[in-house]
C-alpha cells in the first residue's frame, strides 16, 4: 500500500526549558489517496499525526540557530473512504520521529524557521470486512518553512 503526498500547513509550538533544550509539539491534519503497489485504488484517508520532539539548540552562532531533535509520534487515521477495496479501516500508530532545523533571527523576537522531520508511521490496513489486510509503512519526510515569534 502507498499513500499520496500531501501539502498542508502545520502548527508548531516550542517551549524552551533552557536556552539550549526545548520541546516542540507539531500538529497537522493531512488527506491522502491510498493505492496498492500495483495501482488499485484503495480510497482515501485522513491522518492526524501529532509529534512531540525534544530538541537541542546550538546557540553559539548569531545569524543562524541550528537544532536537532528526537521524539515520538502518534498517528490517528480517520475519515477513510472506500475505493475499489471496500470497508477500509486503519490501526492508529505510535512511532519515532527525528528532526533537524534552524531558526534565523529576523529581529524584534521574530524568526524564520526551516526544518525537516522523518516520522515513522506504520499501520495495518484492513479492507472488505478484514478479508484483505496489508501492513503499511508510511514513514514520511516532513519539510517545514515558517515564521515564528518568541515570547
Amino acid at each position: 500500500m502507498k499513500l499520496s503526498n500531501s501539502y498542508v500547513p502545520e502548527l508548531d509550538a516550542t517551549y524552551f526549558f533552557t536556552p539550549n533544550i526545548a520541546a516542540e509539539l507539531i500538529a497537522a491534519v493531512s488527506p491522502h489517496r491510498v493505492s496498492t503497489r500495483n495501482g488499485v485504488d484503495a480510497g482515501d484517508v485522513w491522518l492526524l499525526p501529532p509529534t512531540l520532539t525534544l530538541q537541542y539548540h546550538f546557540t553559539q552562532l548569531d545569524s543562524v540557530k541550528p537544532y536537532v531533535g528526537a521524539g515520538v509520534n502518534y498517528t490517528h487515521f480517520f475519515g477513510a473512504n472506500a475505493g475499489s477495496l471496500t470497508n477500509p479501516k486503519y490501526d492508529d500508530s505510535f512511532g519515532a520521529a527525528l528532526q533537524a532545523g534552524a531558526d534565523i533571527p529576523l529581529g524584534n523576537n521574530w524568526y524564520a524557521n526551516l526544518d525537516v522531520k522523518k516520522i515513522y508511521i506504520d499501520t495495518t490496513a484492513r479492507f472488505s470486512n478484514s478479508a484483505v489486510r496489508a501492513n503499511v509503512d508510511i514513514d514520511p519526510w516532513v519539510v517545514g518553512v515558517g515564521v515564528g515569534y518568541k515570547f
